[in-house]
């Protein structure tokens, strides 16, 4: 089957395969949240992205990769993104990691704190971590450099099809996210780079870029 990006809870994971890396995404929760389950083809070593909700679905989607999990990567603070956390890691034995400055909102203390230039690697899988500030405090995303293909940048509520997150609540700032979304996202990366967001369906740099003076203008 085709890579669905559009899932909606209920339906089963929709698969995506690269040459050396598996991606699999599965919505739960009333919220529509996006998991990410990325497998190594070399090792077989397992990542898991936000462990949002519905934690049954999610070990099994862990199931279906076939080689258990080593590491779960939480990308922001949000409830949301968090309610299977601590079920996921106690049936796993995974380790946790997360943005330094969201650690403190977790209900799970991380093994890792993750920063900006960050790396985390998995079998012969190595992310790059983006600190993305506005959304919350320490809200990062993922970048796979496929070898023989484009970037996969997996990136929270910092950015969607059609802007970047939520920054209306306090605390939250559309400046800072606007600035970073800008410099460490569309100004590094190409317009191929496909994005994966914390909810909804994908989309791309370069669907998205034209649309960067308006989203300025606009203020969200």
């Amino acid at each position: 089957m085709a890579y669905e990006p559009g899932v909606h809870p209920g339906d089963p994971a929709t698969v995506r395969e690269l040459p050396g890396l598996t991606i699999r995404k599965l919505a739960v929760s009333e919220m529509s949240n996006n998991v990410y389950l990325l497998s190594c083809k070399g090792t077989g070593e397992q990542l898991l992205i936000d462990a949002a909700d519905d934690a049954p679905s999610i070990l099994a989607l862990v199931a279906a990769g076939g080689s258990g999990l080593g590491q779960v990567v939480t990308t922001h603070q949000h409830w949301d993104h968090h309610r299977a956390l601590a079920s996921v890691l106690s049936a796993t034995g995974a380790r946790s990691y997360a943005g330094a400055d969201d650690a403190s909102g977790l209900p799970v203390a991380p093994d890792v704190l993750l920063s900006q230039g960050s790396r985390v690697i998995f079998g012969d899988v190595e992310l790059k971590v983006i600190h993305l500030r506005g959304h919350t405090p320490g809200s990062i995303a993922l970048a796979y450099s496929d070898p023989g293909g484009h970037t996969h940048l997996f990136t929270g509520d910092s950015l969607f099809p059609g802007g970047v997150g939520n920054t209306k609540n306090p605390g939250q700032s559309f400046d800072s996210l606007y600035a970073d979304v800008v410099a460490r996202v569309f100004d590094v990366y190409d317009d191929d780079t496909w994005v994966y967001p914390g909810h909804g369906s994908d989309t791309t740099l370069g669907a998205e870029r034209p649309h960067l003076a308006e989203w300025r203008a606009r203020g969200w």
